[in-house]
């Protein structure tokens, strides 16, 4: 996109994004997704631990969705006050 302004905050946690963005399908491609949003590399890296791409296409078709799950909404917490550049390992990956 060539003139296209960069996005300024990240569709997950709205904190301003850094230097590295990643772009996640809501709905999975592999389920027929097509919408993308910007977001953290620890707030891509969230999403895939907390659910699978079956579970993001049938149980959680939204954002708004998957920020109710309880283990996401601890995660949204715990990472608000944080800086746009913030790296920490994400275990238990799916």
């Amino acid at each position: 996109m060539i003139g296209a302004a960069a996005p300024e905050r990240c569709a997950l946690c709205d904190r301003p994004l850094g230097a590295r963005i990643e772009w996640h399908h809501v709905v999975p491609k592999s389920e027929g997704g097509r919408e993308t949003v910007p977001l953290h590399p620890i707030c891509h890296r969230a999403i895939h631990r907390v659910a699978s791409n079956k579970e993001l296409a049938r149980r959680y078709g939204t954002l708004e969705a998957l920020r109710a799950v309880p283990e996401m909404a601890r995660f949204l917490a715990w990472i608000a006050n944080k800086p746009a550049d913030f790296h920490a390992p994400t275990y238990g990956a799916r």
